[in-house]
């Protein structure tokens, strides 16, 4: 199966778990509010369904729209815009009669959900399989630093000691604290056995966003080959799991961090290899793909940390936080032109999900767009439940209702912006694979 399809499964299953919890936090509130909930449909049902079935008072269903799924509630104005049922005298069954409280609590059912599912899966996880973390023992070379950080003080072969004075222990995490949180000093030793501290400027996450440099430390691996992606052009080269790389174009590859930067220069030129293979040299030419990739892989040493039943709830709950936080503060990169113009829609979402099926990464991938999904659907945007939980707020602290023409048209044009915000990160997605590279 091509990687392709691949990710496409993974993210179509995914997003289908997903929305149906997602609409669940809605549906079980309003249910036990005695609301009248009219539809529960995964994904949109735009002038037909796939399936429909009418169980009670509710029709449950599949459209063939893959955009999202929802409930429609009775009287509640959201995307339907059923303006002839608002019209009518409100019903003690409809969401507009019920106490401002009660309503709050639907609207937030959703969000919630995602959160509480996207911690849940994180204690799974650690539960189940542990973490697998990189210490300095297993980075014996250290780091390779990007140039432009090596006049604050680091050095190719350092490796990460502290962080704001504190151990840290899972050391290719440094990238992320970087980039993300308030990293005010880092402790190294040098690879002549020296150690420093070193103070980082205030703005060095925006500087490294502003400059390209996410990675500027990169772990220094032998250049040996542990793993050629299928349907990659590595593969059709010749590539075996196991070759030493030593020399691309011309140029002697120590670690592997050499070969990646040996290939990143030529673009998406042919590359001409000499891999040791059975202790005897073989040539070797590859051309990357569109995307600049030609397949290989090896990958950081690790160790596997176990965590108890209760190690595992806090520290999924901890690390469900964490990623809640980062995603937060990564945020306001989207306001920059650079940020904006990197936005993806469902190709970049699919991406995220690896090329070959794995249980592990496909429940990490699926956590993470479920803290995602519940900190884009609670941003207070007219037709998101932000929105909505928005002039609930509004109702509650001043005691006036706004009205529901003033409703319709706050719907719609949160209805259109979200229209327009899809296509335009879609649409950044085919730029991308139209002109990439």
């Amino acid at each position: 199966m091509s990687p392709f399809a691949v990710k496409a499964i993974q993210l179509l299953l995914s997003l289908s778990f997903l929305i149906v919890l997602h609409e669940l936090g809605h549906f079980i509130p309003a249910k036990l509010f005695k609301t009248r909930v009219e539809k529960f449909f995964l994904f949109f049902d735009v002038k037909f369904a796939l399936f429909s079935k009418k169980i009670g008072d509710t029709v449950y269903g599949i459209g063939w729209l893959p955009l999202g799924g929802y409930v429609k509630i009775s009287g509640m104005i959201d995307e339907s815009m059923d303006k002839e049922q608002m019209e009518k005298p409100p019903q003690p069954w409809e969401f507009r009669s019920k106490p401002a409280w009660q309503r709050l609590i639907i609207m937030l059912g959703g969000v919630t959900v995602n959160i509480i599912l996207g911690f849940v899966i994180y204690m799974g996880i650690l539960g189940f399989y542990g973490r697998d973390i990189t210490t300095n023992e297993q980075l014996p070379d250290g780091f390779a630093v990007d140039e432009s950080f090596k006049p604050m003080g680091f050095e190719d072969g350092d490796k990460i000691l502290t962080v704001n004075g504190e151990e840290f222990k899972n050391v290719t995490q440094i990238n992320k604290y970087l980039f993300l949180r308030d990293v005010n000093t880092i402790e190294v030793l040098h690879a002549d056995g020296t150690e420093e501290s070193i103070t980082m400027p205030e703005d060095i996450g925006t500087t490294m966003f502003q400059n390209d440099v996410l990675k500027p430390f990169r772990a220094r691996n032998k250049p040996i080959i542990e793993q050629v992606g299928e349907d990659y052009p590595a593969e059709a080269a010749g590539f075996k799991v196991g070759d030493q790389i030593a020399m691309v174009n011309g140029k002697k590859i120590v670690y592997w961090n050499d070969f990646q930067e040996a290939v990143k220069a030529n673009g998406l030129k042919q590359n001409n290899f000499v891999v040791i293979r059975d202790g005897a040299p073989t040539i070797l030419r590859v051309t990357p793909n569109e995307d600049g990739v030609v397949g290989l892989n090896a990958f950081n040493k690790t160790i596997r940390e176990s965590y108890s039943f209760g190690e595992s709830i806090t520290g999924g709950i901890s690390y469900g936080m964490g990623i809640l936080g980062d995603y937060v503060r990564q945020f306001k990169y989207v306001f920059t032109s650079k940020g904006a113009s990197q936005v993806g829609g469902f190709g970049a979402i699919g991406n995220l999900f690896p090329d070959q099926w794995d249980w592990l990464s496909f429940w990490e991938t699926t956590a993470l767009i479920s803290i995602i999904l519940a900190f884009m659907n609670i941003l207070p945007i007219p037709a998101l439940d932000g929105g909505h939980v928005m002039f609930l707020l509004y109702e509650m602290v001043s005691g006036r209702k706004p009205n529901d023409k003033f409703m319709e048209y706050a719907q719609m044009v949160g209805f259109f912006l979200l229209i327009g915000l899809v296509l335009f990160a879609n649409g950044n997605d085919i730029y991308r694979w139209l002109f990439k590279g």
